[in-house]
């Protein structure tokens, strides 16, 4: 239950302290003279999203706060033991606000982010504003209302999260399915490049080597060449040879000469005997350094393919391995994404399954919700002169979806002939005003002693309507605590207790204040609400007669 209210420098408030009781609370007054600021302010300290700027005259700072007694409420106390707050049955809301729009915010003096403060708002106080009855022209908000009439807090986020997941399961199945997509439009070139490689197997550094090695080959081959060359030259067509030709002639020539003659054949045959040496010589050499012709061949072959491959793949020769590990790699990937894909798409099977079970529940609930509703407004539609008007609640499959996949719409029949039509289009403005008051009677059926506020929930009705909207806040009221905001003098008879709101002009510009009315300032006030400015004693009578018409 609110207890009391106490505003500073808020708008057109300059301080104001109002305390409430049990039952029905009523606020009166003028268009215009502040009744909207008092409601904001007990928006704003319930951690509700306020006014840009709401400083008033007196400072560019300001602050609202309530005290709850919370006593009979045990809807709070997650709130509470989550804050870490003590509560010993009553509760002080704090916010302060500068001009900045920076706020604080407080729970019995300790300090909390405004997001608590609103979570711990909504177990305290239930709103019901001037444009809720609007909102029973959309199908969102009636499947809104239905399940806040159900209790189905639970279930709904549940839905919702497993809708989360389902959708993310088939998100994350779409994306490995378009890069299984692309990876399988390169895997044949992916394959024939690993293989290729493979084949090849290229290491790091072997160009180098490889070159070195060929550089060395050819070297070594100009020496053989050299060799070869010195072994023609000293063989049988070389000084070997001639020498053999020289002594051939110079045997002939002996005869002329022996003596001379002789001395050059013996240095002759010496020079034969090193001839045959250095041959001897040469041949170890030849053999001692021989090699296969065709290594040299092999190794450019190799040279060319390696080379080849590196600018195939635009990388250096010693990057090949790394590429090669790319394209293995690569295919592992794509056989990876295989096998993901499958598991992806047991994920998603799964989890449509968990939601379609899930939604399926919460569609039988609402079907079993729709019927108790139905029942309860029924049993609300006599009261509140509605007696021959007929709601229903219904509800259709529709695609899946975060809510459920079933759709909820609010019909009403106005004529018994007629059958039931959308409530925007049948109902009018008093009949929706008298509807959405009925739908929160049946909401708050049962609930944790909160404060229930409404905000004109009596306009566009008057006489024995009024009367009765009157009435149904009353008994709404027993046991429990009811704020209304209201023009009608019929709805203001009710109250338990009275409150007029006034605008003041002065000097200093406009001040709201609210004031408690006894029971003479209650007959004047409604008696001014039934006649205007001027009062008459008609006037007084006739709200004399409302009041103990109670």
């Amino acid at each position: 239950m609110l207890c009391s209210l106490s505003v500073r420098n808020v708008l057109l408030i300059s301080r104001l302290d109002m305390e409430f009781g049990a039952g029905l609370n009523v606020l009166t007054g003028e268009t215009g003279a502040g009744k909207s600021i008092l409601l904001d302010s007990l928006g704003f300290v319930l951690g509700r999203q306020g006014k840009q700027n709401l400083a008033g005259a007196e400072g560019e700072s300001g602050e609202v706060s309530a005290v709850f007694d919370v006593s009979a409420n045990r809807a709070n106390q997650a709130v509470l033991e989550e804050l870490e707050v003590p509560c010993d049955g009553q509760l002080f809301l704090r916010r302060v606000f500068q001009a900045s729009g920076r706020t604080s915010s407080f729970v019995n003096d300790r300090r909390c982010t405004v997001d608590a403060l609103g979570r711990l708002g909504e177990t305290l106080v239930e709103v019901h504003g001037q444009s809720d009855d609007k909102g029973l022209s959309s199908s969102g908000n009636h499947r809104r209302l239905l399940d806040q009439y159900a209790g189905h807090d639970r279930l709904v986020r549940q839905v919702r999260r497993s809708w989360r997941e389902w959708q993310l399961a088939r998100e994350m199945q779409r994306e490995a399915g378009e890069k299984l997509e692309a990876a399988d439009r390169e895997r044949e070139y992916s394959e024939h490049a690993a293989r290729e490689l493979e084949e090849l197997d290229p290491k790091a550094g072997e160009d180098a080597d490889l070159d070195s090695r060929r550089a060395a080959l050819k070297l070594f081959a100009r020496f053989q060449e050299n060799l070869t060359k010195a072994e023609a030259a000293l063989g049988a067509n070389g000084a070997d040879g001639r020498i053999n030709d020289a002594l051939g002639w110079l045997e002939s020539a002996s005869r002329l000469n022996q003596e001379r003659v002789g001395e050059v054949v013996s240095a002759l045959d010496r020079a034969l005997l090193e001839v045959s040496e250095a041959q001897r010589l040469l041949d170890g050499i030849r053999r001692d350094h021989d090699s296969d012709p065709r290594e040299i061949e092999e190794i450019e072959e190799r040279l060319f393919a390696i080379r080849s491959l590196a600018r195939k793949h635009s990388v250096r020769p010693d990057e090949l391995e790394e590429v090669a590990r790319k394209f293995s790699g690569e295919i592992e990937d794509f056989d990876r994404l295989k096998e993901e894909m499958g598991r992806l798409k047991d994920t998603v099977l799964e989890k449509r399954r968990q939601y379609v079970q899930i939604a399926g529940q919460l569609l039988a609930d609402r079907l079993e919700a729709a019927k108790r509703l139905n029942a309860a407004m029924a049993k609300e539609m006599a009261p509140l002169k509605l007696g021959h008007t007929r709601f229903e609640a219904g509800l259709t499959e529709e695609e899946h979806g975060s809510e459920g996949g079933s759709r909820v719409g609010f019909t009403v029949s106005t004529n018994p002939l007629m059958p039931p039509g959308p409530i925007s289009a049948i109902a009018s403005g008093g009949e929706l005003s008298r509807f959405m008051l009925a739908l929160k009677v049946c909401l708050m059926s049962g609930a944790d002693s909160k404060c229930a506020v409404f905000d004109e929930i009596d306009r566009g009705v008057g006489g024995a309507t009024a009367d009765a909207v009157g009435r149904r806040l009353r008994s709404l009221a027993t046991g429990s605590q009811v704020l209304v905001v209201t023009h009608s003098p019929q709805v203001a008879a009710m109250g338990h207790h009275h409150w007029r709101v006034e605008k003041l002009s002065g000097e200093g510009g406009s001040q709201t204040r609210a004031v408690k009315l006894d029971e003479m300032a209650r007959i004047d006030e409604i008696a001014r609400m039934l006649a205007g400015e001027s009062i008459t004693e008609a006037a007084r009578a006739a709200a004399a007669a409302l009041l103990t018409g109670v």
